[in-house]
């Protein structure tokens, strides 16, 4: 007899969002975990200097936001009016992974008055996949700040279009604020041919003054051991113990899931997990196309932002990607994602809060 949760559950392979420009663009803010923080809730580290300096630096920019457009964009570089520090468009966050800079990124965006935008750089990708290269750059154009998290460049075609994009908002007078844990010119660096697209990284990096956020890297630590999944024939109670029956729960078997996956387009991803408490998985089995496995990245990045527990049966997350995947160019992408699904499922299985 199944469950009564798993009667009432509905199912992420029957949604098709349909989402218009305007929804989209709605939808560019920082996540729920981040949208109350302020400078104020960051407390730097005082054996990391830089920390400290980061806020203030960020303190600075985010004052110089909102002025008169067109004053310090990429039209003033090139032909040389205003000094070199009014010149830049952006400030440009590197540091390593769980020092706090999507926290400072978020409290810049709350700081600045709009209209403006926080996403992260494979929503701004799969943005102008939604609305047409030209389209975003008019919707973008007449915002004050576009904050850019988790900047990196997977291949040659994201390399030239956020070069162009990143160049244009400038010229507009956009300011532009971005995290990463790779320096502006290194970015694609173990990707593609980087020194192919030499002039385009350049046109990045020019954008920016970086400022160094130190810390310990996660990556250090080691990823969180992930919890066993519960066994097939426990799923359904599993489910239903954790979630009760007045939780909104969106049940699917994985292999399924994953192929309905490649009929939505990764930028309604947020409104495919929108209004669940809970996400429950049957059969997780280990991806092996390289596209599938970078949009099933997208997904857990949207239920992360949710904060949404995760009860599974089949192999844990440290098992979702190959080997080969793990040690490949996209590798930062896919430990985030099993950081990230870890947490979800540790909160899930074990019910341990995920840390903010």
């Amino acid at each position: 007899m199944r469950s009564k949760v798993s009667e009432a559950a509905i199912r992420l392979v029957d949604r098709r969002p349909s989402v218009s420009a305007e929804e989209l663009l709605k939808g560019f803010t920082p996540s729920e975990r981040f949208g109350e923080v302020s400078f104020d809730t960051y407390i730097p580290d005082p054996n990391q200097p830089s920390q400290a300096h980061a806020v203030e630096a960020l303190q600075e920019f985010g004052r110089s936001v909102g002025g008169s457009k067109g004053s310090g964009g990429l039209f003033s570089k090139l032909f040389g009016k205003g000094s070199a520090k009014d010149t830049k468009a952006g400030i440009y966050l590197d540091g390593g992974f769980g020092v706090g800079k999507t926290h400072l990124l978020a409290s810049l965006y709350h700081q600045v008055p709009g209209p403006k935008a926080f996403g992260t750089f494979v929503e701004y990708t799969n943005l102008v996949g939604a609305l047409t290269f030209r389209k975003t750059v008019d919707a973008l154009s007449g915002y004050n700040l576009v904050c850019i998290d988790e900047f990196e460049l997977d291949d040659p075609g994201d390399t030239v279009l956020m070069s162009r994009l990143m160049r244009e908002l400038a010229d507009a007078g956009v300011k532009l604020a971005a995290t990463s844990n790779t320096l502006p010119g290194s970015l694609g660096e173990g990707r593609f041919a980087a020194a192919d697209f030499k002039r385009e990284i350049q046109v990045l990096s020019d954008q920016f003054d970086v400022i160094r956020v130190d810390g310990e890297d996660y990556r250090h630590r080691g990823l969180p051991e992930a919890p066993r999944p519960v066994a097939s024939e426990e799923f359904d109670d599993a489910v239903a113990a954790r979630f009760g029956d007045d939780k909104t729960v969106a049940i699917d078997d994985f292999d399924q899931l994953i192929e309905h996956l490649s009929r939505v387009h990764p930028s309604r991803y947020r409104q495919l997990v929108e209004g669940l408490d809970g996400i429950a998985w049957r059969n997780v089995t280990p991806i092996t196309a390289q596209a599938v496995a970078l949009r099933f990245v997208v997904l857990a990045d949207r239920l992360y932002d949710r904060d949404l527990p995760i009860v599974s049966s089949g192999v844990p997350f440290d098992q979702v990607f190959t080997e080969e995947m793990m040690a490949g160019g996209y590798q930062k992408k896919y430990f985030r994602a099993v950081s990230r699904l870890t947490a979800l499922a540790r909160e899930g299985l074990l019910e341990e809060p995920v840390e903010k």
